[in-house]
C-alpha cells in the first residue's frame, strides 16, 4: 500500500504540542468537507491522508469502469471547450 503519493513537505508549523486531551490543531486549516486517514511509523512522524466520502447514491458510477470512463470523456471535453448548446425543450 502506497501512502506518500508526493514527497514533497512543507513545514506548516513548530514546536505545536497536545492539548490536555491529546488533541494537535492544525495552523493551516485543511479543506472543508475532508477527513483523514491517520499513520504513524515507528520513529513516531504522522501523516494525515485527506479522505473524501461520496453520497451513496452515486457509488454506482464508481463501480462501472464504462459509466464512470464517460463522465471523465466528457469534462475531459468540457475542459477543451468541445461543448455544444442544447435546447432543453427538445428533450
Amino acid at each position: 500500500m502506497t501512502i506518500i503519493k508526493d514527497t514533497h513537505f512543507k513545514r506548516v508549523g513548530e514546536s505545536v504540542k497536545p492539548d490536555a486531551k491529546k488533541r494537535v490543531v492544525l495552523p493551516q486549516p485543511p479543506a472543508t468537507g475532508v477527513t483523514y486517514h491517520v499513520y504513524i511509523n515507528s520513529l513516531g512522524q504522522i501523516v494525515l491522508d485527506p479522505q473524501v466520502t461520496i453520497p451513496a447514491s452515486e457509488l454506482w458510477l464508481f463501480q462501472n469502469p464504462e459509466a464512470l470512463a464517460s463522465v471523465r470523456r466528457g469534462l475531459a471535453d468540457a475542459a477543451k471547450g468541445k461543448v455544444s448548446k442544447v435546447d432543453a425543450a427538445s428533450l
